[in-house]
């Protein structure tokens, strides 16, 4: 599933008493969970020691619970990205409640707590989709740093990118079955244990 072209998206908006820790920043994968590439981005995190956050789909939550279920025992943060991934903002009233509170309760459901965060498919916002998400208890949340992995960045371009991200930075990531996105990912590791840098689930969690 794509994700927009446009330059870099603000940061999202999160409680001020949450700061990341220092010498850390956040990965994020976008459109999961998938058989194709989710049990092996939870393997390459937890060999590596790091930890990510999850916005899953909740039609894909759906089809692979057991993978939900993986990722909230190895400690990942496991977020709302709506349930079949359209642009919200086009859609009516009712139908952006549907696909933000039924993706609530499934995750809740599967993980034994509802979810914190929300992004939306595409970076596609409007005053009414954050209204809806903070009314289901959610921050919405984008991100500083897109490698362009939907957009079939090779892997080494994909390393490039992360590796030279901030401490701090939110990085836009994919769990859609790309699988340059997994060869990526040992990799990325590497070079941000190499600086120093952890990254960590989001603020909120």
């Amino acid at each position: 599933m794509a994700e927009p072209t446009s330059a870099t998206s603000p940061l999202p908006s999160l409680p001020a008493s949450s700061p990341a820790p220092a010498g850390t920043l956040a990965l994020t994968f976008d459109d999961g969970p998938h058989p194709d590439s989710t049990p092996a981005l939870l393997d390459a995190l937890t060999a590596a020691g790091h930890r990510a956050t999850f916005f899953l789909c909740g039609a894909q939550a759906e089809r692979h619970p057991e993978l939900v279920r993986a990722l909230d025992r190895a400690g990942m943060a496991i977020a709302n990205h709506s349930w079949s991934h359209p642009s919200l903002p086009g859609l009516p009233p009712s139908a952006v409640h549907d696909e933000i509170h039924r993706t609530n309760r499934l995750l809740a459901a599967l993980t034994g707590r509802p979810p914190v965060l929300f992004r939306p498919p595409f970076g596609d916002t409007s005053p009414e989709v954050r209204q809806v998400a903070a009314d289901a208890g959610l921050a919405e949340t984008l991100w500083d740093v897109d490698p362009r992995d939907w957009d079939g960045a090779a892997p080494d371009e994909i390393v490039a990118v992360v590796a030279a991200a901030r401490p701090g930075d939110t990085v836009l990531l994919h769990d859609h079955g790309n699988r340059n996105t997994v060869t990526a990912l040992p990799a990325v590791l590497a070079a941000l244990t190499t600086r120093g840098l952890r990254s960590t689930v989001l603020p909120g969690h």
